[in-house]
């Protein structure tokens, strides 16, 4: 057996243990159906949403917020970090509150900015933004500041352009750390809205766990777990893959 097999079975064993002692625990009897449905029952229930197209409405809201406020916040905080790591002025004026805000957990802001914009659909693209752009520009802002001065003096010295400096030395020095943030602001992305969508939305697969609660349809709420999960899962895979494709001398670094 290969290497790739070996390791592809023990990816399926944690999963495979997770969903046999699920269904031995709800085939045991030891809590109603209110309170734990089965794994037959959600999977019944998951091919009915798929069947009669509500699962691919909700994804379909929740996917559209996800995408806007997050290309809005990470081209914001990628910008917004390196300028705030290259000037002095910026990062005396802004790192304070910066850093502030960045202590603030994203989903406490969900009460006030229901207040101020509503629960329309800017509320949800907002509170993602929000999410994504401080952790861009984290991650930006650092890895600027981790470029050695030295290449900034040699730059100096030959007195190249800064369309050079920053294609040449900048943006390839600080791709893979921003790479990683990317990665980790899209997870932390979709897992704020998911919550945004369980307190305030019409739309959207936490409303749509939200509706399974109200009804008492634990089978819902459940389908809407495990594609809350599946999802974020296949966002960190997916920006793995991409890292390794567009930046194959980090991936290569890891190996």
């Amino acid at each position: 057996m290969t290497r790739d097999w070996k390791q592809f079975l023990l990816f399926l064993i944690s999963p495979l243990l997770l969903l046999l002692v699920w269904w031995w625990v709800a085939a045991a009897g030891w809590y109603s159906d209110d309170i734990l449905v089965s794994p037959a029952a959600v999977w019944a229930t998951l091919e009915e949403l798929i069947a009669n197209g509500e699962l691919a409405l909700h994804l379909k809201a929740s996917f559209f917020r996800l995408l806007t406020g997050f290309g809005l916040g990470a081209m914001a905080g990628v910008l917004f970090g390196i300028w705030m790591a290259i000037s002095p002025r910026v990062e005396a004026f802004a790192l304070p509150l910066f850093q502030g805000l960045r202590q603030v957990p994203t989903i406490a802001l969900i009460p006030i900015l229901i207040l101020l914009l509503g629960v329309d659909e800017i509320f949800k693209v907002i509170i993602v933004t929000k999410a994504a752009f401080l952790t861009v520009a984290l991650a930006a802002y650092d890895a600027t500041k981790g470029v050695s001065k030295n290449y900034f003096e040699v730059a100096r010295i030959y007195h190249l352009p800064k369309t050079t400096l920053y294609r040449k030395l900048i943006i390839p020095a600080i791709t893979p750390p921003v790479f990683t943030g990317l990665r980790i602001a899209f997870s932390r992305s979709w897992t704020i809205l998911v919550a945004a969508e369980l307190l305030a939305a019409d739309s959207g697969i936490g409303q749509m766990m939200q509706l399974g609660r109200e009804m008492f349809r634990l089978d819902v709420v459940m389908v809407g777990v495990v594609i809350t999960g599946l999802v974020g899962f296949s966002i960190d895979k997916l920006f793995k893959w991409a890292e390794i494709r567009l930046i194959p001398w980090q991936a290569a670094a890891k190996a």
